[in-house]
């Protein structure tokens, strides 16, 4: 099917961008035969580190008359599979390609590489008082290609949108090797389809973005984090559609199971858990009045103790807040230190979510695992992590799949789908059907083929050939 990394072939690719960025030795190619989903590993055949968009072009033209897929990496922090090299051949890495090119003030609008690590642009739009909203939880070690590619989200997505609504333009390298810039620094454009938004969230499948032009907003000057702990988690899911029936627009709204809270304390060595609270909403709100700021935070204080929370704390001071978003950002990494694990990455109406959470706590129980839930409730996405603990690896094997597809299956009966901002990948794919008609996935393949006719672009993620 697939064309092989053969000597010669190795020896065009070297000629092409230069010998000291193809490496074929043991050490690089293992380094590049994972991302963070699980344990898997598939080892490239050969490492690619482009410097400039020229060389992705060398590249992909090499690919694509040879038949060798090429799977685009960024900094491979993804949960869904996307960069696993599931078929060998080039892992393409774009890391070098990490500028900054430019911070244009007048049209609110910064100019990047690929590579660039999304806390670094936050960081440096910062200091020009401005701001890029987008902030997954690896921020400080994904790229914004990476971003794009999965049309990332974060906390902040409830009141700022996710990726794709913060990209104006993008430069793109197809698989032939033709380079195509579309969009730029305008704010308006309906002229033809919209291909930036058909690559946000392609999963690298149908091109190598180079570069991208993104949209800054001025930096809102206050904000306000309470914490409001719950008896029970329905209780605490429930609060989570009453913020907004109150006419209030969070900047972000978290819901943390205790479970969840005490990894991240146990990690980072926090103390945060409150008695007899088995959850929490975390809530943030920003703006640039501070009395209409303090109102809203008051208001907010009220619908969550009348949805029954057993106290609202309002912490005084930034580095209260911050230490909150740390005991949040955190459990992604805790959780991973109790056990083996999937994470599910399960997004509804958020007005479903007290039946997603309970439903979830039936399906772990009917199966005997342990099942810990945090994430973005203010936009309906929870992230419901699978914990194997003591069970016999082979019951595992078995049971782990059958209690993902039931999770998946109760989503999408509430209205929600498979994902919210981590893909659907390489592990994913039997469940795609879950939420997808055949006509629409026809038409998703006759788009893969109008983009990648040899399907050589990451192949093996959403769909099979």
């Amino acid at each position: 099917m697939y064309g092989r990394v053969s000597p010669d072939f190795l020896e065009r690719l070297r000629a092409a961008v230069g010998p000291d960025q193809v490496c074929a030795d043991d050490e690089t190619v293992e380094h590049y035969s994972h991302d963070e989903t699980e344990d898997f590993r598939f080892p490239p055949d050969v490492v690619v580190k482009v410097q400039s968009e020229d060389q992705v072009a060398a590249v992909l033209r090499a690919a694509d008359r040879a038949l060798v897929p090429v799977t685009p990496c960024g900094a491979r922090t993804g949960l869904s599979g996307g960069a696993l090299c599931v078929f060998g051949g080039i892992a393409l890495s774009l890391e070098r390609m990490n500028r900054i090119l430019e911070i244009d003030e007048r049209n609110l609008i910064a100019v990047v590489e690929a590579g660039c690590v999304t806390e670094v642009l936050q960081q440096e739009v910062e200091r020009h008082g401005l701001y890029y909203a987008p902030d997954p939880a690896s921020r400080g070690s994904c790229t914004i290609g990476g971003n794009i590619a999965e049309n990332a989200g974060g906390p902040h997505a409830v009141k700022y949108g996710v990726t794709e609504d913060w990209v104006r333009g993008l430069d793109f390298v197809l698989p032939s090797g033709a380079i195509v810039r579309y969009g730029g620094k305008r704010l308006k454009d309906v002229t033809g389809y919209n291909l930036v938004k058909v690559l946000c969230g392609s999963e690298g499948t149908l091109a190598v973005v180079t570069r991208a032009f993104l949209r800054l907003i001025p930096a809102p000057a206050y904000r306000r984090t309470l914490l409001a702990p719950f008896s029970t988690i329905e209780a605490a899911a429930a609060c989570v559609p009453a913020i907004f029936f109150a006419r209030l627009m969070p900047a972000a709204i978290e819901f943390m199971e205790r479970a969840a809270v005490e990894a991240a304390d146990a990690h980072i060595g926090t103390k945060t858990t409150r008695e007899g609270a088995e959850a929490y909403v975390l809530i943030e709100l920003d703006g640039n009045d501070e009395r209409s700021l303090d109102r809203d935070a008051e208001r907010a204080g009220e619908v969550c103790l009348d949805s029954g929370a057993l106290d609202v704390f309002l912490p005084e001071g930034a580095s209260r807040g911050d230490q909150l978003w740390r005991v949040r950002r955190a459990m992604g990494e805790a959780v991973k230190k109790l056990s083996t694990y999937r994470e599910e990455d399960t997004v509804v109406p958020r007005s479903e979510l007290p039946k997603l959470i309970r439903g979830v706590r039936e399906i772990a129980a009917r199966h005997g695992v342990r099942a810990i839930c945090y994430g973005h409730a203010g936009d309906g996405n929870v992230h419901v992590n699978v914990l194997k603990m003591g069970m016999e690896p082979q019951r595992w094997r078995e049971v782990s799949p059958r209690v993902s597809r039931e999770i998946f299956e109760l989503a999408v009966s509430l209205g929600g789908t498979l994902s919210g901002e981590h893909g659907i990948g390489w592990i994913q794919k039997p469940n795609l059907r879950l939420a997808l008609s055949e006509e629409a996935i026809a038409l998703s393949r006759r788009l893969k083929e109008a983009f990648d006719p040899h399907y050589i672009l990451n192949p093996g993620k959403i769909f099979d050939r």
